[in-house]
């Protein structure tokens, strides 16, 4: 009887290490799996949405292209005799995101232009569904012309402009 008890209890360890062995290979390749996700590179910011402007409810709208190309506009009132509170939009003539280095000139309306020297980074807010998640910091200078394209004057400030809140509905 104990010859048979043997065997029964021989089978029952081999049966035993058949079937505790993938979980013995999971738990030794468990580190070697957390570390690989831990060193993934991460995910590269979108910039692209709708940020603050100067004034309640103007706002520029940046879309980062290829290649560090940025298109977008200015979307604000206007200030001058001829279009006082008419609200106009001005499009970038150029330019350009290298890594956070953003830049753009806008085209000239109505005797005004911008020009923009900064960064484009993250902000105080903790997802991008709220305000200010990305923010742009910088010089924006305003130029004006005359009706014979004279530059009559600039004045430069420094800025930070906040995104606006992303829809992040499914």
């Amino acid at each position: 009887m104990s010859s048979v008890r043997g065997q029964v209890h021989g089978q029952n360890g081999v049966l035993w290490l058949l079937m505790r062995w993938p979980l013995a290979l999971f738990l030794l390749l468990l580190p070697l799996l957390s570390a690989a996700a831990q060193t993934a590179p991460p995910a590269t910011d979108d910039y692209s949405g709708m940020y603050t402007f100067l004034r309640e409810g103007e706002f520029i709208q940046v879309t980062v292209e290829e290649e560090g190309k940025v298109s977008g506009f200015i979307s604000r009132f206007g200030d001058s005799d001829t279009d006082k509170n008419e609200f106009l939009d001005q499009f970038f003539e150029s330019g350009k995101l290298d890594s956070s280095h953003l830049t753009f000139t806008t085209k000239n309306v109505h005797g005004t232009w911008f020009t923009f020297d900064g960064t484009l980074g993250r902000g105080s807010g903790k997802k991008p569904e709220e305000e200010g998640y990305y923010v742009i910091r910088g010089t924006l200078t305003r130029f004006r012309s005359d009706a014979d394209k004279k530059n009559t004057g600039q004045d430069s400030r420094n800025v930070e402009f906040k995104s606006f809140p992303r829809d992040v509905s499914p």
